[in-house]
């Protein structure tokens, strides 16, 4: 890194960014321009000198990656890529907030914006999921170049994030924090600004302690640099700062990085400057107006462009194809000593599965023996280790739960220095595949999103269903943001047992279930469990997908022996039918489809004819053609049963005016897990009662 010297142009940039800032909150008429007003400095010194990217190739594989953690101040970054040349133009500018055309929403959102790197806004998963970056650099350049000097590697890059108090302030940074120091994740620089404010006033009223010593405690390099100066002024001394990163870059090849900059919110915005009323609200017209008097702006006139500036800020982008083109040599000598990565790469990249996936499973079936008591976690646990066999992009781990959750990969080493090597798990090496959270679901959500969003591995991520709870605001954004996360959700229902109702899941499908874009899979046996594998990385679109598997064994069945295959992903499928128009469906997921199955017999055997559904993911099942629906649920048939320990809510569609289901509508029970789905009703002969009922009404 060159040293970097201030010119006149580059302070008119920054004046330029923080007059469009305040322009184009001004013009929403809504939004949070204190801080891009005071962190343009920052965010320049960031884009112009350290952060490497090609404007004309947001998505080039060489790039730094660049995270705003705290996406209120999504303008502080949307100027720098207007500036950079990304393609956002002026009018983009003027359009911030501007609807659902915008390429400037009031958060910045994946897949929207050119140079976007995730979506954020909910603060801490910004800073969280650049951990889970640097994860999938490190772990993508063990499978592509692993025996390359990383700083040699063009699969090697740095990640760079802003974060202020409000994430610090969320749990969820001090979980993963601690995680990206064990891991002495040295290409991971996080600059927090620390302008004491927040919507309800001054941060010292809730954020009392010293920030540093806590990062400095968990392994972080830490330093601060201030633009107010010690008789009060205030100076943006970008000089001194990039002075600052450049050292800690140098100090600190192997650890994390968290550099404090004390700044005032707004500087230099008359009435507004230091004031909590900037953080969350237009700043008026008389302070934009003196703001740009201050700065050598027309008050009178709005979104003005300092064309010299601009042209002097476009530059990086000459700098951004130089050293594309330098990586590109680099690639390509890659390429030529290493043509078995290099397909690996092209597949990766592409998102293709490799040769021999289909097989890894099918020969995993034929092991399967029907009537076999297994649990669906069980199931779920031979097949990530057969796929992983041939899926060398695979990795993942559990929240402190993988033998419970039966995410290990057998004979993987963990992903960790190799100082961090336990009696329970003597290997580790900085690429391991294993992956080991500690009780730390949310953060394992977070670090997962970051690793799809910033490699082309797979991760996957597990925990007791119950302890989704924690993981779900991750979950929230890998919906929103279309990306295929994998949740490995065990220990499902009541049949958990003795753990008692705190670890008995309830209403969690149902809310899983009104999460739009996630696609929840509860397979009724290992088969099943298999198909949903199957399906879920065979699928075309990118939602995340949760699988929601049993503790206890459930017997494997005969009818999805034969079924599975074509039925599971279609989400709902016909396991046990009759002859011409049955007189009841009998609708049923996960651990309940055996009870389905036995009711159907019951009830074949006094004349009712029966067919049973079992419906692995509603989600899937809604994706099918209104003829297959019709077909698996056909109209004509009233009389419905649902089965499924859980509530009920989820059903009611499907039900209609005469069904009836068979749920739980309270909290669990403290005892033994089979004897608690017998006194919560979740029986065989609950479902012949039900369907006799609701074919009793469907009569009348």
């Amino acid at each position: 890194m060159t040293e970097f010297k201030e010119t006149e142009l580059d302070e008119r940039a920054i004046k330029m960014a923080k007059v469009l800032s305040a322009d184009a909150v001004e013009n929403a008429g809504s939004g949070h321009p204190g801080s891009p007003v005071s962190l343009a400095p920052i965010a320049y010194t960031l884009y112009q000198h350290f952060i490497k990217h090609d404007p004309n190739d947001p998505n080039w594989e060489g790039r730094d990656r660049f995270i705003l953690s705290g996406g209120h101040a999504s303008l502080t970054q949307y100027v720098q890529l207007y500036f950079s040349g990304y393609g956002l133009t002026l009018d983009d500018l003027k359009h911030f907030r501007g609807g659902a055309d915008t390429h400037t929403p009031g958060h910045p959102e994946y897949g929207l914006t050119p140079g976007i790197e995730m979506t954020t806004g909910p603060l801490g998963q910004g800073f969280a999921s650049a951990i889970g970056f640097a994860y999938g650099e490190r772990f993508q350049r063990g499978l592509l170049d692993p025996e390359t000097k990383k700083e040699d590697s063009p699969f090697y890059h740095k990640i760079w994030a802003i974060c202020g108090e409000g994430d610090i302030e969320e749990g969820i940074s001090g979980e993963a924090a601690a995680l990206a120091a064990n891991q002495k994740l040295g290409n991971l620089t996080v600059i927090f600004d620390a302008n004491r404010i927040q919507i309800e006033g001054d941060t010292n009223l809730v954020l009392a302690e010293d920030v540093l010593k806590r990062f400095q405690a968990y392994g972080w390099y830490t330093d601060e640099f201030s633009f107010i100066q010690p008789d009060g002024s205030y100076k943006e001394d970008i000089e001194g700062l990039a002075d600052v990163i450049a050292k800690a870059e140098k100090e600190a090849p192997d650890q994390p990085k968290l550099i404090k900059v004390h700044s005032l919110i707004a500087w230099p915005t008359p009435g507004k400057t230091n004031d909590p009323s900037s953080h969350g609200s237009k700043l008026g017209a008389e302070a934009v107006a003196g703001l740009k008097e201050l700065l050598g702006y027309d008050p009178e006139k709005s979104f003005q462009v300092d064309e010299e500036a601009l042209a002097h800020a476009r530059k990086v982008a000459e700098r951004g194809l130089a050293a594309h083109a330098e990586w590109d040599k680099k690639y390509e000598e890659w390429r030529k000593a290493n043509p078995d990565k290099a397909a690996l790469y092209d597949r990766l990249k592409a998102g293709e599965l490799p040769e021999g996936f289909d097989k890894a499973i099918d020969d995993l079936e034929a092991t399967f023996e029907v009537g076999k008591k297994v649990a669906t976690r069980g199931a779920s646990g031979s097949v990530l280790n057969a796929i992983a066999a041939v899926m060398p992009e695979l990795w993942g781990g559990s929240a402190d739960l993988g033998g419970s959750n039966k995410t290990d990969l057998k004979g993987a080493a963990t992903f960790a220095p190799e100082e961090c090597a336990t009696k329970q798990w003597p290997v580790c090496n900085e690429f391991g595949r294993q992956l080991h959270f500690g009780v730390r679901e949310f953060a394992m959500g977070c670090i997962t999103n970051g690793i799809l969003l910033g490699s082309h591995t797979r991760p996957f991520g597990g925990t007791f269903f119950m302890f989704s709870d924690y993981e779900r605001s991750a979950v929230r954004l890998a919906a929103l943001m279309e990306i295929p996360n994998l949740y490995i959700w065990t220990h499902d229902s009541v049949a958990v047992g003795e753990d008692g109702p705190t670890h008995q899941p309830i209403e969690h499908l149902a809310s899983f279930r009104a999460m739009p874009q996630l696609e929840v899979v509860r397979p009724a046996d290992a088969f099943e469990t298999a198909e949903a594998y199957r399906y879920f990385f065979e699928k075309k679109n990118t939602l995340p997908s949760a699988l929601v598997l049993s503790r206890q064994g459930v017997p494997v069945l005969a009818e999805t022996a034969a079924k599975a295959k074509d039925g599971v992903k279609k989400g709902a499928y016909v396991l046990v039918d009759t002859e011409g128009t049955p007189d009841v469906i009998l609708m049923a997921t996960g651990s309940e489809v055996q009870l389905a199955v036995e009711a159907a017999k019951t009830l074949a055997g006094e004349g009712v004819k029966a067919r049973v559904v079992s419906v692995p993911s509603l989600e899937w099942f809604e994706e099918q053609d209104a003829d297959y629906k019709e077909s698996v649920l056909p109209a004509s048939v009233k009389a419905r049963v649902s089965v499924e320990a859980g509530v009920a809510m989820p059903w009611y569609k499907y039900l209609g005016s005469y069904g009836k289901p068979v749920s739980i509508e309270q909290f669990g029970l403290q005892g033994d897990g089979a004897q608690n789905l017998i006194d919560l009703g979740i029986t065989a002969e609950h479902v012949v009662e039900a369907a006799k009922a609701s074919i009793a009404e469907a009569n009348a």
